[in-house]
């Protein structure tokens, strides 16, 4: 477990946290352009970065160092957060922070790729820029025909040597519109309707106070009944319906209203 970092004179022991309503303040002045504001809205925000390395434990990347990978997607995750949405912040910048660590992460703890297969990218990817003198595309066929090879093996070669990517990864990037890599890659089970809805749920449920929270959460989440849920929070069976169905009244709502 990381007890204390420094990063670049930061003792993040006696790093501050913002509230709701502060934290909504800034961001709106923020978004007119005041910097200060943003300093502080970043400094206020750095707990958030340090909860999230410490679920990374790596022999070959320090502490500080994944600290400020998380910190450059913490920025990030600044500067494109739009608060029209109606979402919550660390909501939205958890993926990007953990996108940033988990980057040098992969880049650290790289795959050692062996001189065959290596040489075999290297002849290919000679073959592809014969091919392509007369500038037409060449073809996986084309190149793997030209050595003799089954196509398959041409392709695994050349994603052997190819630099992960993140879906962070800008593709796009012109006039302060960013286009990232995980905004072109579409998931049939993962629509944008369902990551607004998990997105509002998750709001939905930090406003419930902590015992509605709790049944919510133990009953389906955890798949408890309601019986197991009264032994365990010391309430008769009736009172943890009730709790129950006021909470789920409540999130409904809040979906409703999203």
């Amino acid at each position: 477990m990381v007890k204390k970092v420094q990063i670049s004179g930061i003792d993040t022991n006696t790093l501050i946290s913002l509230n709701k309503k502060t934290q909504e303040e800034l961001m709106l002045q923020i978004k007119q352009g005041n910097e200060k504001a943003k300093e502080k809205f970043i400094m206020g925000n750095l707990k958030l970065v340090l909860s999230i390395i410490k679920r990374f434990q790596s022999g070959k990347v320090s502490a500080d160092d994944m600290f400020q990978a998380g910190c450059v997607g913490l920025i990030k995750a600044v500067h494109n957060f739009d608060i029209s949405v109606g979402v919550c912040f660390s909501t939205y910048a958890v993926p990007m922070i953990i996108g940033e660590i988990k980057r040098v992460l992969r880049t650290t703890n790289s795959l050692r790729i062996s001189r065959s297969i290596r040489d075999r990218a290297y002849q290919a990817l000679t073959i592809r820029t014969e091919l392509e003198k007369n500038n037409e595309l060449a073809t996986m066929e084309q190149i793997a025909k030209k050595m003799s090879v089954e196509e398959k093996e041409v392709v695994y070669a050349l994603d052997a040597i190819s630099d992960p990517m993140s879906l962070y990864d800008p593709v796009y990037n012109k006039a302060g519109d960013t286009i990232e890599l995980l905004d072109q890659i579409k998931d049939e089970n993962n629509t944008d309707s369902h990551w607004t809805e998990k997105v509002a749920l998750d709001c939905a449920l930090e406003k419930l106070n902590e015992r509605e929270k709790k049944i919510i959460i133990m009953r389906y989440y955890e798949g408890k009944t309601q019986t197991e849920i009264s032994t365990e929070i010391g309430l008769s069976q009736a009172q943890v319906s009730r709790l129950e169905k006021l909470a789920l009244s409540f999130i409904k709502s809040k979906l409703s209203y999203t």
